[in-house]
């Protein structure tokens, strides 16, 4: 559960930066994120899931992260 707690909190952080860094740039970000077509962002979505998994699947299973 700590780990958890943990990994939400990373994320949150990262997930803020670019709003704390330069709000002005992702407004414009998520003007043309709004404007693309939902299947569009579906495939991004899809995506980024797909890398995250691949990701974790490599730190889990693999000698290649230490």
């Amino acid at each position: 559960m700590k780990l958890l707690v943990t990994l939400i909190g990373l994320v949150l952080i990262l997930e803020g930066l670019p709003y704390l860094a330069s709000p002005e740039t992702m407004q414009n970000w998520l003007r043309h994120i709004a404007a693309m077509e939902p299947s569009r962002l579906r495939r991004i979505g899809l995506v980024a899931m797909a890398a995250g998994f691949l990701l974790c699947f490599l730190a889990q299973r693999t000698l290649l992260f230490g």
